[in-house]
């Protein structure tokens, strides 16, 4: 950045702050919003009125409560920035616009029919393409959640459909900044911001879908790594040393907390779809008998033990579970509990970090997507550009 637009940058700084308590507190009042940022009213209105005259903000009626002096709310202009949030699932992807204000929904969405991952990335850089072109000049980032372990542009790993080493760059067709993370680190992001974990500094977000993914939380950011790859929990060797895991290691925790785990302990073949057979198994056994009962058991407690180590390693305040994670701990509750207090260091037992079930379920990787674009179009350097244009 040059010496001019690092200047120009510095002069966003309290229009960046404003819009970051647009996000975080929805319907927010001008006075509340001065009061929070610590600036006199005659300051808020001034700076209100700078970012309505560059089409960021604006104002609407609030809703009407008895008699009273009626006020207004702050809300994102009808023709201010967008981004475009994709969410890359094993059965279907999705698109979704977002606001400043972290308003998102749903524009777009397909079924993963083909086979072929190039065919796929195709399709959905068209998509992307065509949901930009109706919103010409407005749509400032992309932002890309993938079900699959990501390093930079690539999908290293895809286990429900077996895809490795797929090239994900075709997708960074626009000429706007792209993001792209994983599914688990995405959904974490959502529950710290607008979720379970929401105000703790430090959180632990574990996913269970084909294997566990995850993601540390420190300050409302995620721990990605060099290359995007952290936050692969399942492939820990908490596991069998002896089991050979699809990532190409051996005793990954993946192998015993999952649909495939569950098979097993039943003697029963490796299912084609390890996410539909747990739903599956947990909705027409509402009371177990002693062979379910004690594979529910057994992988709850991996589950249980897993977890303490992690919260042994990273300190969390908190963690937050998401999607197969919380129905197998419902399912088990005595066996994770138990484990969880029993792996815990003797410090810590007294005051265990809460483990709790997120909030955003299924939508948790799409609203992370859409938050960490926003985060790029509200930086300073960012709104700078937007007013330039």
């Amino acid at each position: 950045m040059t010496r001019h637009q690092d200047s120009a940058a510095n002069r966003w700084h309290g229009a960046a702050q404003l819009l970051a308590l647009l996000r975080a507190e929805p319907g927010i009042t001008r006075a509340i919003a001065a009061q929070r940022l610590g600036i006199s009213s005659g300051g808020a209105t001034d700076l209100v009125a700078r970012l309505r005259t560059a089409e960021l903000l604006d104002e609407s009626p609030a809703p009407t409560r008895g008699r009273g002096r009626p006020t207004t709310v702050l809300r994102a202009h009808d023709h201010g920035p967008l981004a475009i949030a994709a969410d890359l699932r094993p059965g279907d992807w999705r698109l979704a616009l977002t606001d400043i204000a972290g308003h998102t929904d749903i524009v777009d969405r397909s079924l993963q029919t083909s086979s072929d991952p190039e065919e796929l990335i195709a399709e959905v850089a068209a998509a992307i393409s065509a949901v930009a072109d109706r919103e010409p000049g407005r749509v400032r980032a992309v932002s890309v959640s993938v079900a699959g372990t990501v390093s930079d542009d690539r999908l290293v790993q895809f286990t429900p459909r077996g895809w490795s080493d797929v090239d994900l760059s075709p997708l960074r067709h626009l000429d706007i900044p792209f993001l792209i993370g994983n599914d688990a680190t995405l959904a974490g992001l959502a529950e710290a911001r607008t979720g379970a974990a929401h105000g703790a500094g430090t959180a632990l977000h574990l996913i269970i879908a084909v294997g566990m993914g995850g993601t540390l939380i420190v300050d409302g950011a995620p721990a990605s790594g060099a290359h995007g790859a952290a936050g692969e929990y399942g492939h820990i060797p908490f596991g069998d040393p002896a089991t050979q895991c699809p990532c190409g290691a051996h005793g990954c925790w993946d192998l015993t907390i999952d649909g495939r785990a569950l098979a097993r302990l039943l003697g029963e073949a490796a299912p084609s779809d390890p996410v539909a057979y747990t739903h599956t198994l947990i909705a027409d056994n509402p009371v177990p008998d002693n062979r379910i009962r004690q594979a529910f058991d057994t992988v709850g407690a991996s589950i249980g033990r897993g977890i303490a180590g992690l919260v042994n390693l990273h300190d969390p305040d908190v963690v937050t579970l998401g999607g197969l994670a919380s129905p197998l701990r419902a399912a088990a509750p005595r066996a994770f509990e138990s484990a969880y207090l029993q792996g815990l260091m003797a410090f810590r037992k007294k005051s265990a970090p809460p483990v709790l079930d997120g909030v955003h379920g299924d939508d948790g990787p799409l609203h992370g997507a859409a938050t960490r674009a926003i985060d790029h179009i509200v930086s300073e350097a960012s709104l700078a550009e937007w007013a330039r244009q």
